[in-house]
């Protein structure tokens, strides 16, 4: 007894709540209908046109309204008795479910957006510390070509109405803001540029033969390990690849004049004699020294000096 009472309890909360849910869609379907009618109204006239709009809002209107219908549908369908299986209206659903869930990070993107074309829309006024208001404008680029093309086939009216002339040329040209001053680094003082030189020679110094021959003599490895030949200290890394070339594939490239005569050079008694009295220079690693580094003008001078022996020496042969 007590589970027919509770059955037919359910039964009696379902009808009342049926009623109740009937009365309410009754009461609010006149409320929808006015609504309706106005918002087509209002579409419908000139005053508000969407033609301008966002185009992902337009989409989601479109998916929004077309759910409702097919809800509207299986609601119907389910009211007045009919069965909704392998209903078309069901995968309608279903797909434009889907279309709504994946529209919303992209509409959560473009939230800043249309925020501020709410913002706009309601207030008419628009923000001038907007930071989007000082990005490029691609629309101002489109007379950049045409104002130059018109400027070199009226040059001669420009140079007679100068102030018109430039009003042409001004027209139409991209002016990025100036948000940030940049700091020019070529105008160096004396004592920047002094530091520089110091700072070169000292790192010539360092690679210097004397100092090498300083170090494998403080240094604890072995003597076969730490002597180095001057004559491949010398050769350049050119050389060196030459050499490994010819080696590694056994043939034998052939030799440009000027690279026979710096072998030869390199081999002579005198040179011999200079690299066992020369020492060269590592007066700036000590920083009690006030010795300065050679300037470039006295290198040029002495290039100059050679460069006329060499004309002067041509001379005489051809005399």
């Amino acid at each position: 007894m007590d589970e027919i009472e509770a059955n037919e309890y359910t039964e009696c909360d379902v009808q009342n709540e049926m009623m109740n849910l009937i009365v309410t869609i009754d009461s609010t379907v006149p409320q929808i209908k006015d609504s309706l009618s106005n918002l087509r109204n209002m579409i419908s006239s000139s005053k508000s046109s969407t033609q301008k709009g966002l185009s992902i809002l337009d989409v989601k209107n479109n998916m929004m309204l077309m759910y409702l219908s097919n809800l509207m549908h299986i609601i119907l369908k389910k009211c007045s008795g009919n069965s909704i299986q392998e209903d078309q209206s069901i995968e309608r659903l279903v797909e434009i479910r889907t279309v709504l869930e994946r529209i919303r990070p992209i509409e959560h993107k473009l939230k800043y957006q249309i925020d501020k074309l709410i913002k706009t829309a309601t207030t008419g006024t628009i923000d001038e510390n907007d930071p989007s208001r000082f990005k490029a404008n691609p629309a101002d680029m489109e007379g950049v070509d045409d104002s130059a093309e018109s400027g070199e086939d009226d040059g001669d009216e420009d140079v007679n109405d100068g102030s018109r002339g430039a009003g042409k040329r001004k027209s139409g040209i991209y002016v990025p803001p100036k948000l940030a001053a940049m700091h020019y680094d070529e105008d160096d003082s004396k004592a920047a540029k002094q530091e520089k030189l110091l700072e070169r020679a000292r790192k010539h110094a360092l690679n210097s033969s004397i100092v090498q021959e300083m170090r494998e003599e403080i240094l604890d490895a072995p003597k076969e390990v730490g002597q180095a030949n001057t004559f491949k200290i010398k050769q350049s890394a050119r050389q060196r690849e030459r050499e490994e070339y010819e080696e590694s594939y056994f043939t034998r490239l052939p030799t440009k004049r000027v690279e026979k005569h710096r072998s030869k050079a390199l081999m002579t008694e005198g040179n011999l004699g200079t690299e066992l009295t020369h020492f060269e220079d590592i007066s700036v690693l000590d920083p009690n020294s006030e010795r300065k580094p050679a300037s470039a003008k006295k290198r040029k001078l002495k290039r100059k000096s050679t460069s006329k022996k060499g004309f002067k020496s041509k001379k005489r042969k051809f005399h």
